[in-house]
C-alpha cells in the first residue's frame, strides 16, 4: 500500500479566495481499504453479532425499544405491525421495511424462537414454511419475556444514544433481566466471522447463573451439569455424547447432533407404524416429508412402505414399514442416516462483549458477562433512586418546615411583595422547597395531610439508608442479583408451561454400521449392448428375448446379468476399462420400442467392436489381463474402477499393428492355461504372475508367429475343461503341457476347439 502523500492545499475551484472545496489526492488502494474496514466494522457491530449483555441485535433492540414506545405491553390491546415496522424505520432503523417486518414475525414464532419476545395475532407463518402474511393484516405486542428485557430502562440503568437524524434517543443496550443471549440464541454472517447460538432453557441457565454467582471460579464441566445442551423450541432429542458438550462450552466452538423424536404405535397381527412427533431445529416439516418421499422413490429406503403427514396443531408424520418383519430401529436407523431427521447443529460462541469487540466466549465466560451486566444496572438503577430520593426529600423537608410554620408562611404569602426571598432568608430553604410550598394547594392543608408527608418521608429515609448499604456492600448487591434471577426462574423457569425442556437429553445412540446401499432396493435387471453399440436395460434375469427388438441389420452382442445398484465394467482392447453405473443405463421397460442410448454418450470409445469382455464390479475380485503379444498379469477390481468417460488405462499395449488387448478373466484356482494362434498350449503356477495395477505385464507364452489367442485360470486338480458345441470336455492328465511361464508349449490335447478358445466367444458371439 503506498504511502499518502502531503496534502498540500489547493486553491478552490474557478479561482478567487472563496470557499471551494479542497481536494487532496490519495492513493486508491489506502481509500479502498479505509472504506471497506468501515464496512465490515459496521457490519459486525451494527448488524450480524448480538451483545453478549442483552443477546440482541441492534434491529431487535429498536423494535423492542419502538414497541415500547408505543405502550405495546402484554396488559395492552395489539397494534398494526405495520404501525410498528414504521415508527422502526423511520425514526431508529434507516431500513427496508421488509427486514424489519421479517425480524419481528420470527421473534413471534413459537417454533422458531424458544422464548417469544412478540406477541403475534394473526397469520405469522408456520413450521411447513408458509410466510407471514402482510404486515397491514397482522398485528402484535410485546410477551412478558419482552418486558424482563425492558425492565427498568426508565430509571437511568442502560445508557442512550441520539438516533441516525438526531431527532430522538434509543438505547445501547437493553437492562436485560433475562438471560436472553443463550435462551434464545442468535445467528448471523459478518464480513470474516459469524456466529451461531442455539437456543437453552432458562430455568437450567438461571441455575448456572446463581451457581456462578456462589463459585465464581466454577468449571465448565460443573456448569454443564446444569446447562445440559441446548433446548430447541420444536424439541428433538439430544444424543451428544458429554464430553462433547463439555468441550464446545469449553471453548465456544462445535456442534451438537439432534434426532427427531419418534413412537412405536401397534396394532393386531404385529403390525405398527411410526409416529414422528418432533423434528429438529430449523427444519421445516414440507420440505423434510418431500426429501424423504423424494428418497423414497429412488428406492434409497428399502425398509418404508410408505408416508403420510397427519399434522394439524402438532406433527405428526406417519411412516409405514415395508413389513412387519421390519425392524422399527433399523427402520429409523435409515432414515436418519440419508435425511434430516438427524442433524447437527452448530456453536459459535462469537459474541460482542461490553466494549463491542467481537471475540468468541466460553460458557462461563457469557454467562459472568450477564451478571456483570446486572451489576452494572443494579449500581445504575440504585444511584438513579437515590437521586430522585433526595430531591424528594428535599421537597418534603420543606413542606414539613411550611406545616411548623403554618400560619407565618400564610402571613408571608399575604402581605410581603417577595414572599420567596423572606422564607429562603428566614428558614433557610432552597430553591426547590420554596417553590413546593408556593405551589402548594389549599385543600392540602389537613392535618392528615402533614402525616402523609411524614409517613412518606420516614420511608423514603429509611429506602434511602438501603440504598447507601446497598452500594457500600458488594456480597449485598450478588444477593439481590441472585434474588432476581430467582425470579425470573419462578417466572420462565421449568415449573412453567414455557420453561419445561422441550428437547429430551439422551445417550448418544449405539453404533450401527448401517450402509446406504443396504437400503438401495437392488432389483435383477439384464444389460444388453448390441453390435452396433446401443446399450439398455431390461428388468429381469430372464427376460423374454424374443420380444428384445433391435434396429435393422443390428444384433446382441454381450447380455449381462446385474443389479440396478451394480457398476458395469467394459474391458476395450486397448486397455482400458471404463465403468457405468447401472442407474446410468436407459431402462427399456415391457412393451417400449426405445434402442436405449448409444453406447458413445457414456464412454468415450473409438469403436463398438473395440470391446472384448463387459460384466459387472464385484469389489476384492481378481482379473487377469493380457495383450495378443502375450504379456499380461493379475490386477484387482478395485484398482480398474474409472472415474470419467475416458475410462482408465491399466494394460500397456504397443502400437505395434494388431498387438491389442485380447483377454480378461476371472482369477480362481491354481493354474493358468494359455493357448496360442499357433495352436500351442502351456499350462504353469498362477503364482508365477505378478499383481499389478498398471502395465505390460510378463510374457505368459512364447510364440515364434501369431499371438495370444485365450487363457483360462483353472483347480489343476480338477482338470482343464473346454466347450465343444453343447459339450463341455474335460482333461485331467495335464503333465504333456505343464512348464514354466514363458515357454512356448505343446498342441493341445485331441477334441480342443479350432477356434483356439476355452469356450465360447466372449459376450455371447
Amino acid at each position: 500500500m503506498s504511502k499518502r502523500p502531503k496534502e498540500k492545499p489547493e486553491k478552490p475551484a474557478g479561482g478567487g479566495g472563496g470557499g471551494g472545496e479542497v481536494i487532496h489526492p490519495v492513493a486508491f488502494t489506502e481509500a479502498l481499504g479505509e472504506r471497506y474496514f468501515a464496512y465490515a466494522l459496521s457490519t459486525i457491530t451494527s448488524r450480524s453479532l448480538p451483545d453478549v449483555r442483552d443477546g440482541l441485535k441492534p434491529v431487535h433492540r429498536r423494535l423492542l425499544w419502538a414497541m415500547l414506545q408505543l405502550h405495546l405491553d402484554p396488559k395492552s390491546g395489539f397494534k398494526k405491525c405495520a404501525r410498528v415496522v414504521g415508527d422502526v424505520i423511520g425514526k431508529y432503523h434507516p431500513h427496508g421495511d421488509t427486514a424489519v417486518y421479517d425480524t419481528m414475525v420470527r421473534l413471534a414464532q413459537g417454533f422458531a424462537v424458544r422464548y417469544p419476545l412478540v406477541e403475534g395475532q394473526g397469520n405469522f407463518g408456520s413450521i411447513d414454511g408458509d410466510n407471514a402474511a402482510a404486515m397491514r393484516y397482522t398485528e402484535a405486542r410485546l410477551t412478558e419475556v419482552a418486558m424482563a428485557l425492558l425492565q427498568d430502562i426508565q430509571s437511568d440503568t442502560v445508557g442512550f444514544r441520539d438516533t441516525y437524524d438526531n431527532t430522538d434517543h434509543e438505547p445501547v443496550v437493553l437492562p436485560a433481566a433475562f438471560p436472553n443471549l443463550l435462551a434464545n440464541g442468535s445467528e448471523g454472517i459478518a464480513v470474516g466471522m459469524a456466529t451461531s447460538i442455539p437456543p437453552h432453557n432458562a430455568g437450567e441457565l438461571c441455575d448456572a447463573l446463581l451457581w456462578l454467582i456462589k463459585s465464581p471460579n466454577a468449571t465448565i464441566e460443573k456448569l454443564a451439569d446444569f446447562v445440559q445442551g441446548p433446548d430447541f423450541p420444536t424439541g428433538g432429542t439430544l444424543v451428544e455424547p458429554r464430553e462433547n458438550i463439555v468441550n464446545a462450552y469449553a471453548t465456544g466452538r462445535g456442534s451438537f447432533r439432534v434426532r427427531a423424536k419418534w413412537e412405536k404405535e401397534e396394532f393386531s397381527h404385529g403390525l405398527y407404524q411410526i409416529v414422528i412427533t418432533e423434528i429438529p431445529y430449523q427444519i421445516q416439516k414440507s420440505k423434510l416429508i418431500e426429501r424423504i418421499a423424494d428418497a423414497f422413490k429412488e428406492k434409497k429406503l428399502a425398509l418404508l412402505g410408505n408416508i403420510r403427514d397427519e399434522s394439524a396443531e402438532d406433527i405428526r408424520i406417519v411412516l409405514e414399514p415395508k413389513s412387519r418383519t421390519v425392524d422399527p430401529e433399523m427402520l429409523m436407523e435409515s432414515l436418519f442416516k440419508t435425511t434430516d431427521l438427524d442433524i447437527r447443529v452448530p456453536l459459535n460462541l462469537n459474541v460482542l462483549d461490553a466494549s463491542g469487540a467481537p471475540r468468541v466466549m466460553n460458557l462461563r465466560e457469557a454467562l459472568q458477562a450477564f451478571l456483570d451486566h446486572r451489576h452494572d444496572v443494579l449500581v445504575r438503577k440504585s444511584k438513579y433512586r437515590l437521586e430522585k430520593i433526595a430531591a424528594r426529600l428535599e421537597v418534603l423537608e420543606g413542606l414539613l418546615i411550611a406545616y411548623l410554620n403554618l400560619d407565618e408562611v400564610i402571613r408571608i404569602i399575604r402581605e410581603e411583595d417577595e414572599p420567596k426571598a423572606v422564607m429562603v432568608k428566614k428558614w433557610a430553604l432552597t430553591e426547590t422547597q420554596v417553590e413546593a410550598i408556593l405551589n402548594m394547594r389549599l385543600r392540602n392543608l389537613r392535618k392528615l395531610e402533614e402525616m402523609q408527608i411524614r409517613g412518606e418521608h420516614d420511608e423514603l429515609s429509611k429506602e434511602q439508608k438501603g440504598l447507601k448499604a446497598l452500594l457500600k456492600d458488594e456480597e449485598l448487591r450478588w444477593k439481590m442479583i441472585a434474588d432476581e434471577i430467582k425470579e425470573i426462574k419462578l417466572k420462565f423457569g421449568q415449573k412453567t408451561v414455557l420453561g419445561a425442556r422441550r428437547t429430551v437429553v439422551s445417550d448418544p445412540p449405539v453404533a450401527q454400521v448401517v450402509s446406504i446401499e443396504a437400503f438401495v432396493e437392488k432389483e435383477p435387471v439384464t444389460v444388453l449392448l448390441s453390435r452396433q453399440g446401443w446399450i439398455r436395460t431390461v428388468k429381469g434375469h430372464n427376460p423374454n428375448m424374443e420380444g428384445i427388438r433391435y434396429k435393422e441389420g443390428d444384433e446382441e452382442r454381450f447380455v449381462v446379468k446385474a443389479q440396478t445398484t451394480d457398476k458395469i465394467l467394459f474391458f476395450a482392447t486397448d486397455g482400458r476399462f471404463y465403468t457405468i453405473g447401472c442407474d446410468k443405463i436407459p431402462l427399456a421397460r415391457a412393451g417400449s420400442k426405445t434402442m436405449g442410448d448409444p453406447i458413445r454418450l457414456l464412454m468415450d470409445l473409438a469403436q463398438e467392436d473395440d470391446l472384448v469382455e463387459v460384466f459387472p464390479y464385484q469389489p476384492g475380485k481378481k482379473l487377469l489381463v493380457a495383450s495378443r503379444a502375450g504379456k499380461g498379469f493379475i490386477v484387482s477390481e478395485d484398482d480398474v474402477l474409472g472415474q470419467t468417460k475416458n475410462g482408465k488405462q491399466v494394460l500397456n499395449v504397443s502400437d505395434e499393428p494388431g498387438n491389442r488387448a485380447v483377454v480378461c478373466v476371472p482369477v480362481q484356482g491354481d493354474s493358468v492355461a494359455v493357448v496360442g494362434e499357433n495352436r500351442k498350449l502351456l499350462i504353469f503356477g498362477l503364482q508365477e504372475l505378478p499383481e499389478m495395477k498398471r502395465g505390460q505385464g510378463v510374457q505368459l507364452q512364447r510364440f515364434r508367429d501369431g499371438g495370444l489367442a485365450d487363457v483360462r485360470t483353472f483347480a489343476r486338480a480338477a482338470g482343464l475343461s473346454w466347450q465343444l458345441g453343447d459339450r463341455v470336455r474335460v482333461e485331467n492328465n495335464l503333465a504333456e503341457w505343464v512348464g514354466r511361464r514363458g515357454h512356448t508349449g505343446r498342441m493341445p490335447p485331441a477334441g480342443f476347439p479350432k477356434s483356439n478358445r476355452f469356450s465360447a466367444l466372449a459376450g455371447g458371439e
